[in-house]
């Protein structure tokens, strides 16, 4: 006879597959490792987080999953694939596969969301459901439950599917049998290194968000960027997706199964010429349910006209 854990379990991670999660695994809600906080403290300390002031916050939170929720004793992490299954026109500015569809954000909280419920429907126990807004390390957990490893370019590789998946918690006070981590490494490969337009990619496994296109397109709103973007951006406008399009595990990249994922309208007829000619008030209505929205309206603009003086790419 199965345990009653084992069966909870297995109907977890068969509620998670039938709401359209790819993998879903275990661990237990330990403080993070010391080797891993020093690491992150230290991509801190030299600066490397760049523009991304929020990532010095909350450190105590990060470091310890219980601080999320009060007598925690499992991280569920899920990963939901979003590679596309139609590609922008080559006349399109480009935008990054994760911003393709609808927000990721909406979409990855409603699925956590009815996942936690039925958790706590056949334990109950409590629950919390994270994306990547909240401060956890979820690549970190990813790994300890199983679901891939850590990649030089610093994304979640999964074994046999690749890196184009969005990560989810639900951290529980479920006493949950935790899954082997993935112990896979990236090997002597050094593709994405190579193929990083800026060099924001380490041999140590690090990346200088100072000089990552994806974060300066993204993150950092000022009105001018380094000169020297303008000479590496391409026609890019969100994101960059270099590191992982070069990446052997996304050889065979599947198409999402997700309809909120596909390409919308307006991504997939973004032009210079629709940038310039949007207001703020078309810029809010356009990308209301979007990742771009992240972007602001003077961001989307002022990445425009770098890419119309950028080399293609």
């Amino acid at each position: 006879m199965p345990s009653p854990s084992i069966d909870i379990s297995s109907s977890i991670k068969s509620q998670a597959r039938s709401l359209g999660f790819d993998a879903c695994g275990f661990a237990a809600a330990a403080p993070v490792d010391d080797e891993a906080v020093a690491r992150y403290d230290r991509w801190i300390e030299q600066g490397q987080h760049g523009c991304m002031r929020w990532a010095e916050g909350h450190r105590d939170l990060r470091r310890d999953p219980a601080m999320l929720l009060e007598g925690a004793q499992t991280v569920i992490s899920l990963a939901l694939n979003y590679y596309p299954s139609r590609f922008q026109p080559s006349d399109a500015l480009r935008v990054a596969y994760y911003a393709y569809g609808r927000d990721y954000h909406e979409v990855l909280r409603e699925k956590l969301t009815e996942l936690a419920h039925f958790i706590e429907q056949i334990t109950h126990c409590a629950t919390r459901p994270c994306v990547d807004s909240a401060p956890i390390r979820e690549r970190y957990w990813a790994q300890r439950a199983g679901l891939g490893f850590i990649g030089r370019n610093n994304c979640l590789i999964l074994p046999g599917k690749g890196s184009f998946f969005f990560l989810g918690e639900i951290v529980t006070t479920a006493q949950l049998p935790p899954d082997e981590p993935c112990t896979m490494t990236c090997g002597d490969c050094g593709k994405c290194i190579k193929s990083c337009p800026t060099g924001a990619l380490h041999d140590d496994g690090t990346v200088d968000a100072s000089r990552c296109l994806s974060c300066l397109l993204i993150e950092n709103h000022d009105d001018e960027l380094p000169a020297w973007v303008g000479e590496v951006i391409g026609n890019r406008v969100v994101g960059c997706d270099s590191c992982q399009l070069c990446c052997p595990h996304n050889a065979h990249a599947v198409s999402t199964t997700v309809p909120d994922f596909e390409p919308t309208e307006a991504v997939m007829t973004l032009t210079r010429e629709r940038i310039a000619s949007m207001k703020p008030g078309d810029f809010k209505r356009t990308f209301a349910h979007s990742a771009i929205s992240r972007l602001r309206y003077k961001t989307l603009q002022r990445n425009a006209v770098l890419a119309d003086g950028g080399k293609k790419a």
